[in-house]
Parts: C-alpha cells; sequence; structure tokens
C-alpha cells in the first residue's frame, strides 16, 4: 500500500504537473501549426499536429525525472530498487518503432486524396500515455487521455467553424475531338467556385482519350454537387471523378 502511495505522493504530483504544463505549451504549438495546414486544406491538420505535438513532448519530457519513474524509485539502486534500476529508455524507443509501423498502416491514399492521418496520429498518441503510465506518472497520463479525447472529438467540427480553405481534385476525361482548352477549364471551375491551384494533362497512346486531373481550391466548404451536375450532363465528359484532398 505504501508503494502504491508513493505514485501520487506530492513530490509526484509536482513532478506530474510541471509535465503537464509542457504538454498543454506542445499541444498549442501543435494546433497552432497544424491550423496553418488546416487553412489550407492540406491532409494533416490542426488533430494531427496537435496529437503529433503533445506525444512528443510526452515522451521526451519524461526522460528528464528518472527520479520520479516507478513512484520515485526511479533513482533507487541496490536490492531494493528491484526493475527499477533498468532502464526504460530502450523499451521506449523499441516502443516509437513499433507503433511507426502500425501508424503507416492506417494511412491510405486514395487517388490523390490522403486517408487516416489523425487516426495514425491519435495511436502514437495512446502509445506515449501508455510510455507514461508505465513509468508511473498517473496523472499525466490522465490529463493527456482526457486533451487527446478532446482534441479528437471537438477540434473537427471547430476545424469546419474557422476560416478556412477546402481543396478537391477533380480527374476529366474526354475524348480527343472534344476536348476543351485549359482557359475553358479554369472558367467553369470558376463559375461553381472553385479556383484551379494546380494541373496536370495525358493523352492516353491509342484510345484518343485526353485526361485531365486538376487541383480546386475555394474557401470554406462548398457544395460540390451544382459542379457534379454540371459534370454530368456535359456530353463531351466521358469520365470523371471529384474527391476532397482530406478527410
Amino acid at each position: 500500500m505504501e508503494l502504491l502511495r508513493s505514485y501520487w505522493s506530492p513530490a509526484e504530483l509536482m513532478t506530474n504537473g510541471v509535465i503537464l504544463l509542457h504538454l498543454l505549451g506542445a499541444l498549442a504549438v501543435g494546433l497552432l501549426l497544424g491550423y496553418e495546414r488546416s487553412y489550407h486544406g492540406r491532409a494533416a491538420g490542426m488533430r494531427t499536429y496537435g496529437l503529433v505535438c503533445l506525444a512528443s513532448a510526452a515522451l521526451t519530457v519524461v526522460n528528464a525525472y528518472p527520479g520520479m519513474w516507478y513512484g520515485g524509485l526511479g533513482g533507487q539502486s541496490g536490492a531494493g530498487a528491484g526493475a527499477a534500476a533498468g532502464d526504460p529508455t530502450r523499451v521506449i524507443q523499441g516502443i516509437v518503432t513499433g507503433i511507426g509501423f502500425l501508424g503507416a498502416g492506417v494511412i491510405m491514399r486514395e487517388g490523390l486524396s490522403i486517408r487516416g492521418l489523425s487516426t495514425a496520429a491519435s495511436i502514437w498518441a495512446t502509445a506515449a500515455i501508455g510510455v507514461t503510465i508505465g513509468l508511473g506518472f498517473y496523472a499525466v497520463a490522465i490529463a493527456a487521455a482526457l486533451l487527446s479525447i478532446m482534441v479528437m472529438s471537438l477540434l473537427r467540427p471547430l476545424e469546419r467553424l474557422l476560416p478556412h480553405q477546402s481543396v478537391m481534385h477533380l480527374t476529366l476525361v474526354f475524348s480527343r475531338d472534344k476536348a476543351p482548352p485549359p482557359e475553358a477549364l479554369r472558367a467553369a471551375a470558376k463559375q461553381h467556385g472553385f479556383e484551379v491551384i494546380d494541373w496536370s494533362f495525358h493523352l492516353t497512346n491509342g484510345s484518343g482519350q485526353f485526361e485531365c486531373q486538376l487541383v480546386l481550391q475555394s474557401p470554406g466548404d462548398p457544395d460540390p454537387m451544382a459542379l457534379v451536375g454540371a459534370l454530368a450532363g456535359a456530353d463531351a465528359v466521358v469520365e470523371f471523378r471529384l474527391s476532397p484532398s482530406r478527410i
């Protein structure tokens, strides 16, 4: 029982408070950097940057207090120290490496769209929370878990309310003899509230089809249904694909 109380001693709680201040600062910086990416419609936004910065700070700052590991037994040595005399940093390195592979497995690319970045970041943040629990910083782990839940559940609607830009990828396939000039495509996109910020063109050898890949940008969250209706009713369009750049 005395050992369990050591995890909640005044010295341990004070250390947890200092670590928590680091995590709050890291989360604030991560959210700020993520908003810049979110504003420009990039796949990694506030949630991804916030969770990655939070987890990185947690894995780093706990190494500054080895004397407080395992309820204050981390700095002890001798017969009474037991497993606390070991060096957990090597285990942490293995965890970080393994979680990197696991996170990469949930990131999927569908054409020009990328999905799963926030899920990968949340997995990495969960690993960092597990490390802090293993080292005995329970108060920090509870606070980090609550912060991560808030980031994952509250920031997505907040991102939509804040000023931002949406990016969509449009692929058009025309018959070679009916392909419009690039300026006509730009003008048509502008009529529906989109601006063409990037493009690529491909003429399929032998099939006589001309493929255009356009990156469209628009302020806020425009309704793409009007654009889809216009494309579906165009005789010159053989095939089209419209998808957002982020989910």
